[in-house]
């Protein structure tokens, strides 16, 4: 540090910028300042708030440009001649390096919150990807099980296949060329067993060619069916079917 003030190192003794020396040395004199001892209170109460925005440490150069900030302003302590023009609510003393302070301690707040989010994000890509490299292998299973069938029919402007493997109870679905929904409506497949109607997901609304790895089991199923719902699916049809596939034997 390049001051000798003791009255100008609050800030710096709250976010522990200080070393053992000038710690020591402030210390004595916080015993005797009352003004200092409620701005370190001011400063750590505050400090304790900023953190709660981000979790994550801040870089070791970080305290180099807090002491380096510090030391670029006009540092005034308690009790020096306030200014002609005092806005109402702001406090006189120390106003310069608190002000610093802050800034560099938002700055610190804010990289956090930088890294928390790219974090997150990468995080989710990575979660994205491990799903999608699940759904790959479960399609390819089913696809070259040894027990697989398949049924093929026109439907939608294209044609569709249906894959099951009794094996491993798993059905596909490969659409080839359909058109697409209308806008806010989605394709969705369904397993019938019996009476009952069993949603098997979602196709996407805006690829006319794609394969799906349908939801659940086969189970006793003796037909898929495609109907057109609202964005987002239904619980049950609310349509007529646009195709009905006979499960194959």
């Amino acid at each position: 540090m390049t001051t000798t003030d003791p009255h100008a190192l609050t800030g710096a003794y709250a976010l522990h910028a200080l070393d053992g020396r000038e710690a020591a040395a402030f210390e004595r004199h916080l015993a005797g300042c009352d003004a200092c001892g409620q701005e370190v209170a001011e400063f750590r109460a505050t400090t304790a708030r900023l953190a709660l925005a981000s979790t994550v440490r801040t870089p070791p150069a970080m305290r180099d440009q807090v002491l380096r900030r510090v030391t670029t302003v006009r540092q005034t302590p308690p009790g020096a001649a306030p200014p002609q023009r005092v806005r109402r609510g702001v406090r006189r003393g120390g106003g310069p390096v608190r002000w610093a302070l802050a800034a560099s301690v938002a700055a610190a707040v804010a990289f956090g919150a930088t890294a928390v989010w790219q974090y997150e994000r990468a995080e989710d890509a990575r979660l994205r990807a491990a799903q999608t490299q699940r759904q790959a292998e479960a399609l390819a299973e089913v696809l070259a099980a040894p027990d697989a069938r398949s049924r093929s029919a026109r439907m939608a402007g294209g044609a569709g296949t249906l894959v099951v493997s009794p094996g491993r109870d798993r059905a596909v679905f490969v659409a080839t060329g359909m058109s697409l929904p209308p806008r806010g409506k989605v394709y969705q497949l369904w397993f019938a067993d019996g009476e009952e109607m069993r949603s098997a997901g979602l196709m996407d609304p805006g690829r006319g060619s794609q394969t799906v790895l349908m939801r659940g089991p086969v189970g006793g199923a003796s037909d898929v069916g495609i109907t057109v719902e609202p964005a987002g699916g239904s619980k049950q049809p609310t349509s007529e079917p646009v195709a009905l596939l006979d499960m194959p034997a």
